[in-house]
């Protein structure tokens, strides 16, 4: 594709074109001004989209899931994107488990989108671009994402923010239950799904959530637990129905409204701290820090007031 604006990228990208969709990914994944000129021209556009976000450990089954959720969604002449999260290559820096080889069955349907990102060292199961690329695929008119977190363990609560929904992947026995309580993803889950249930420990496994559901403090939805067989498709429709089911609670409560404006808040955070950061760097790299530098190095003067003279410095 020719380089072309942001402006004429996003023009593409709402017609249908979804290559452009790509690019503009890319741009956000690259950061700078690019990132920043598509976030600006993508944010007042968006607002419509319903996103859900899987997580889970390493081999739970969470792309087999998503890959049952596309076909629910395109069996009803629904469009949806995909961000599966990938971990970083420790060599190029980019996404190396390539989930799409797992969705490979829409690979060809134009009315689905599926991109691979790189985690490139973020903790939390997600990539750091992740909201800025929701926020694309909202502004292009997709009606749902989902995101699929690497499956990283024990720092995967990040997707609660991330999401409107939040689906909490789990295998029958293994204690992938007790795990789950562990890592906190008792705390985000708004519902459970017991995937791989032809295996033994189905029933175990969901009477440990369910205890420790009794344990936890809820408010007005509790989590359910659904049992799925993500290989052969069978739960694949009665998950949706559940999810379908926990987002016009969200609508009818004014959860979906609470949460929206708290992810608002964080991105508002991320991108302040991010300008502060690059602001440190700047004054960090001035000349004028030489002999600021020399006088802590011989503690004629302390961090703390070289600190402020260097904040001062920007002033």
């Amino acid at each position: 594709m020719p380089r072309r604006s942001p402006v004429e990228l996003l023009e593409r990208a709402r017609a249908g074109e979804r290559g452009a969709v790509a690019r503009l990914i890319s741009l956000v994944e690259q950061g700078g001004e690019g990132a920043e000129e598509v976030g600006r021209l993508c944010y007042p556009l968006g607002g419509q989209m319903l996103s859900i976000g899987l997580t889970g450990a390493p081999g739970a089954g969470k792309s087999t899931l998503t890959g049952g959720l596309i076909g629910v969604l395109r069996s009803q002449g629904v469009e949806v994107a995909v961000l599966a999260i990938d971990p970083s290559s420790p060599f190029s820096g980019g996404a190396i488990l390539g989930d799409r080889v797992r969705m490979q069955e829409h690979f060809l349907d134009a009315g689905v989108f599926i991109r691979s990102m790189a985690t490139r060292g973020h903790l939390g199961g997600l990539a750091a671009s992740t909201s800025a690329a929701v926020n694309v695929l909202d502004a292009v008119g997709f009606p749902f994402v989902l995101i699929e977190t690497v499956g990283v363990g024990q720092v995967e609560v990040e997707v609660a923010g991330a999401a409107d929904t939040t689906v909490v992947t789990v295998n029958p026995g293994w204690g992938d239950a007790v795990q789950a309580n562990k890592a906190g993803l008792m705390e985000i889950a708004d519902l459970f799904v017991i995937n791989k249930a032809d295996r033994p420990g189905v029933a175990e496994t969901r009477r440990d959530l369910e205890q420790m559901l009794d344990l936890s403090t809820l408010g007005e939805w509790r989590p359910p637990v659904v049992t799925t067989i993500g290989a052969t498709g069978e739960g694949i429709v009665e998950l949706w129905k559940t999810i379908a089911s926990h987002q016009s609670h969200l609508a009818a409560s004014g959860g979906l409204a609470r949460r929206r404006a708290a992810r608002a808040e964080e991105d508002l955070h991320r991108i302040v701290v991010e300008v502060l950061h690059e602001r440190a760097e700047r004054l960090w790299r001035s000349r004028e820090l030489a002999g600021l530098r020399t006088d802590l190095t011989y503690r004629r003067i302390d961090p703390w007031t070289a600190a402020e003279q260097v904040l001062a410095l920007d002033g």
